[in-house]
């Protein structure tokens, strides 16, 4: 799953069906300093902490309960590796540029 972000477009959801997989990917010119999006706060150039709810949110993401259901699976299983950040609900994704 691929939570997209880009100055034109604002944030979107790609591959939403792939629950193994889980990053931040970042269009056009960026750097950590320089962008604010609510949900997601940029811990370094190369790591991001995403809001667990906001990404139902996003345009992309497929209806129905099953997604939703797989989702939060997912969010559980991350959890599990140590990828959750309590403090601020949120997921630890990898930022790709």
């Amino acid at each position: 799953m691929i939570v997209e972000y880009s100055s034109g477009k604002g944030l979107s959801l790609a591959e939403p069906e792939d629950f193994r997989n889980f990053k931040l990917r970042v269009k056009g010119d960026w750097n950590a300093g320089s962008v604010s999006v609510e949900g997601i706060t940029f811990v370094d150039e190369r790591n991001a902490l995403i809001s667990i709810e906001l990404v139902p949110t996003l345009p992309g993401r497929p209806d129905g309960e099953r997604w939703l259901k797989n989702y939060f699976a997912m969010i559980e299983a991350a959890r599990n590796h140590g990828w959750i950040d309590a403090q601020s609900n949120a997921v630890r994704a990898h930022v790709e540029r």
